[in-house]
């Protein structure tokens, strides 16, 4: 393989797999993302934006029914995303059963359990997170779950 397509194949983030940077990148890549979680689960949605870096890549994918799919690029808009949460959903039970870190990378993976206030339904998913965290702030975020079922729970008529 020529050099040029080795570097591509480099995870953005990670220059050195065996290297001490990517040993303390992933040690503060898990304490910032188990941060991340203590926050949502404590109830503390005012807080959980300033463990975002000023400028982000932030996607949910799902439906246009849920107001807070789509992208947000600003710390602000992501602290405003929890308190906007919070006025939709009532949490049933959130838990993240694993995190995988690996240099600047994260993944959790959990279950969730929500009700939309709106129409009363119950919206049940796993969940797998992306997480990128630089300089121990959170630079990307990427949310995957079960976006047809949520879509379900915010239709009256379903």
């Amino acid at each position: 393989m020529d050099q040029g397509r080795a570097s591509e194949l480099i995870p953005h983030g990670r220059e050195d797999l065996n290297g001490e940077d990517a040993m303390s990148d992933t040690a503060e890549t898990r304490a910032v993302v188990e941060e991340f979680f203590r926050r949502v689960r404590d109830g503390e949605p005012e807080t959980v934006g300033d463990l975002f870096a000023e400028r982000i890549d932030w996607y949910i994918y799902g439906s246009d029914a849920v107001p807070w799919v789509g992208r947000r690029t600003t710390r602000e808009e992501a602290g405003q995303f929890y308190t906007e949460l919070r006025g939709h959903l009532e949490t049933k039970h959130f838990t993240c059963r694993h995190i995988v870190a690996d240099g600047v990378h994260a993944v959790a993976l959990g279950d969730m359990e929500q009700l939309v206030k709106s129409t009363g339904k119950i919206f049940a998913s796993p969940f797998a997170f992306h997480f990128v965290v630089e300089n121990g702030l959170i630079t990307r975020y990427l949310a995957f779950e079960d976006s047809l079922a949520l879509a379900r729970a915010f239709n009256a008529a379903d």
